[in-house]
């Protein structure tokens, strides 16, 4: 198949991500890129803050808690309590990142993205070659991850809580400004 078909392919198959769809702070940039005949996006995500049941296997159902957008004090403390209802092992929160797939036309194009990228702050992006194609990651920087609770007990206090949320939105928002600058660059 041709880089062509396989982006037919890739854009006409159903999203089987765990939201079902882009989330809304990436849409433009990944409609921008699927516009171009070089490149195609394989998989998004615009950067979210979840409450993860600590697993060291891949697991279906780890999500006890996911949002893509800030969040307030008081809805963190509502989905700990939530979460420590539905599960008593070690939950970790984590706040993380903007990340891109594109499937790239030839290497040309790939370093092209790869450069536009980082210019724009998406500091730990690289491009992956197969047989089969070349595939550009797009990552940033920003994100919090630890343990913060064991055994449905919160393993820290609410002015930790506190700086958590402020630290959280605002590296979720400075993520977001990348996907934007990058946006305005292809």
């Amino acid at each position: 198949m041709d880089f062509q078909q396989q982006k037919k392919k890739q854009l006409s198959k159903i999203d089987k991500s765990s939201i079902g769809s882009w989330d809304s702070k990436i849409v433009k940039l990944c409609k921008k890129l699927n516009k171009s005949d070089k490149y195609y996006t394989t998989s998004s995500c615009a950067g979210r803050i979840v409450l993860i049941k600590s697993l060291d296997v891949k697991a279906r159902d780890v999500f006890l808690f996911r949002t893509h957008d800030k969040i307030k004090f008081v809805e963190l403390k509502k989905a700990l309590d939530d979460a420590g209802k539905k599960y008593s092992g070690l939950i970790d929160f984590q706040q993380t990142t903007c990340i891109l797939h594109v499937a790239c036309a030839d290497l040309n194009s790939a370093q092209k993205l790869v450069n536009l990228a980082k210019l724009s702050g998406w500091k730990h992006s690289g491009i992956m070659a197969t047989r089969r194609r070349f595939m550009v990651e797009l990552h940033s920087t920003e994100k919090l991850d630890f343990p913060i609770m064991k055994n449905k007990k919160l393993l820290v206090n609410d002015d930790f809580l506190k700086i958590i949320v402020k630290q959280a939105n605002k590296k979720l928002g400075k993520a977001w400004e990348k996907i934007v600058r990058l946006e305005k660059l292809i």
